[in-house]
């Protein structure tokens, strides 16, 4: 049987267990599984009032001039 070669050090066990993670848990506020092996599922669920920024605040676009208008969330509210 020909030698099988992996592109990373980590080994076949290691890109599966990548593989099976929750992509999406992360700022999820419960996380619920369903299923083991290749059919399992995850739902990421978010409670109502959950506010999460992702990255920093939006520059804006310009006026129809051309001139900067500023960012959108000034006082920081979120």
């Amino acid at each position: 049987m020909p030698e099988v070669k992996y592109k990373s050090a980590s080994g076949p066990e290691e890109i599966i267990n990548k593989r099976m993670r929750n992509s999406g848990g992360v700022e999820a506020d419960k996380t619920i599984k369903t299923g083991e092996g290749v059919r399992r599922t995850f739902h990421n669920i978010h409670l109502s009032g959950h506010q999460a920024q992702h990255g920093g605040d939006n520059k804006g676009e310009g006026s129809i001039i051309g001139t900067p208008r500023g960012t959108a969330n000034t006082k920081g509210q979120i």
